[in-house]
């Protein structure tokens, strides 16, 4: 059974929280192709399935970003 609450997935969730809170905005394009963006992904990922098999589908996630990728609605499953 995942351990969906243990400290490897709250250790996770903090990085993407200061990704999003101080990096984000620095970027010069701020759009994300997807819906819900990648980092919201990863937590929504990360919350449902825990730290190794959430970060697995935000690695998954991340390499669909590119620009022959259409994007759209691709919530986490």
């Amino acid at each position: 059974m995942t351990r969906r609450n243990g400290k490897g997935r709250k250790i996770l969730i903090a990085i993407i929280r200061f990704y999003q809170k101080y990096l984000s905005p620095l970027k010069a394009q701020r759009s994300c192709r997807f819906y819900p963006t990648c980092s919201q992904y990863a937590i929504d990922a990360l919350k449902r399935y825990g730290a190794l098999k959430g970060s697995w589908l935000a690695v998954k996630r991340l390499l669909k970003c590119h620009p022959f990728h259409p994007g759209g609605y691709d919530p986490v499953k």
